[in-house]
């Protein structure tokens, strides 16, 4: 019983501990909801606590006095009587602290379904946010010079003028192709027949298109592709939360998917059910008889939770994770040397997507990102063991 008891104040400790660093941000901000779920949460357990501490001294007190008149009574009447009280007192404590955890157990699950809303709605905002990115079209139209109007303009006027002159013309395939279209449009400007003047020209009215996208394309796909590798990653996150879900709720026999109870608001509907759990269980507490069958239906309501502490664990690292890809990115879109210089003809979807970025980095770092419980931390909350002890 004090094993379980530290494990719920290290949980509530090791939770409101790190969430204090967003205590001035706004109630909106999902972080925010989740500070303020934790901060009910302590109190509400501590006020369960203090209930059942008080009971258990009052008995305690009780069975001291009980242990005291047995040493010093010769009557065997009153001994009789004396450990008949004992064994009443004592049933009465094991009572007591099952009823306890089963009110911790109640508070822990209710506060663990709103973080399971909380967090299924930050990963929603991310596959959002991935897929908005992922399917950038500005990406790819950025990393080719071919979808440059000005760039297939002198492309097409050389294509026209010397394409029968020199007898060739690129494939379909190769024409699209970054690299061979630039060599080839390269090499028709300078073995043209046109004067020095005006190929100078040409190729300064392409240049800084040409310098951009050969400069950038590897740096650019790469943002593309890790993009869409962390949207596949969200998505698997996501479906591991809506299966914890359904593990979550299988105890109380609430069948609906996470998907399905978030689109219809159905969430009174697992309280109803909790409700219902709770009776049965405490019904079994009072059943001497029964007391096995309570003690397996508070470990079938405690083992999600812990569950939930595992996932949490788990989102944090993929957070951890996204956050250091945005970081590079970042560094990728800011490492092009000649944007001052070319800064008339870089389009402006490269500007968006580095502030898009930069604002991405920020939400990784504060709304997307939940509560820090690794290595001891997440020791201590699932078995209760500090490294100071």
């Amino acid at each position: 019983m004090v094993l379980y008891i530290k494990h719920t104040i290290l949980l509530l400790f090791v939770f409101i501990a790190g969430n204090m660093y967003c205590a001035s941000m706004s109630e909106n901000d999902p972080q925010e909801k989740i500070n303020k779920i934790l901060l009910e949460w302590s109190h509400e357990v501590n006020e369960v606590l203090v209930h059942y501490e008080n009971n258990r001294y009052k008995i305690h007190t009780k069975l001291l006095n009980v242990s005291s008149s047995l040493k010093t009574t010769s009557s065997i009447d009153d001994q009789v009587a004396l450990l008949i009280l004992k064994s009443q007192l004592q049933e009465q404590l094991e009572f007591i602290n099952l009823s306890e955890i089963s009110d911790v157990s109640k508070i822990r699950y209710l506060k663990g379904l709103q973080i399971i809303k909380l967090l299924y709605e930050k990963m929603l905002s991310l596959d959002h946010h991935f897929a908005s990115v992922a399917t950038f079209n500005e990406i790819n139209n950025l990393s080719n010079p071919n979808n440059y109007p000005q760039f297939v303009k002198h492309k097409e006027a050389l294509r026209s003028n010397e394409g029968k002159k020199q007898g060739f013309n690129l494939s379909s395939i190769l024409n699209d192709n970054i690299y061979t279209s630039v060599v080839y449009s390269l090499v028709s400007l300078f073995t043209s027949s046109a004067p020095r003047h005006e190929k100078e020209t040409n190729i300064k009215e392409v240049e800084c298109i040409l310098d951009f996208t050969l400069r950038m394309h590897s740096d650019l796909k790469t943002i593309y592709f890790e993009t869409a590798f962390l949207q596949e990653s969200n998505n698997n996150i996501i479906e591991q939360l809506e299966q914890l879900f359904v593990d979550f709720t299988k105890p109380i026999k609430y069948r609906v998917p996470l998907k399905e109870c978030r689109n219809t608001d159905d969430w009174s509907s697992i309280h109803d059910d909790l409700n219902t759990y709770i009776e049965a269980l405490n019904e079994a507490i009072v059943d001497e008889s029964k007391r096995y069958k309570a003690h397996k239906m508070q470990v079938n309501l405690e083992f999600p939770i812990d569950r939930l502490l595992q996932f949490i664990t788990q989102y944090n690292s993929f957070i951890d994770q996204g956050g250091k890809f945005y970081e590079k990115f970042g560094i990728m879109l800011n490492s092009y040397e000649n944007e001052q210089q070319c800064n008339t003809q870089i389009p402006i979807e490269y500007r968006k997507l580095k502030e898009n970025i930069t604002i991405a980095i920020e939400k990784f770092n504060t709304a997307y990102k939940p509560v820090e419980i690794n290595g001891s931390k997440m020791k201590e909350i699932l078995y209760g063991i500090s490294e100071y002890d």
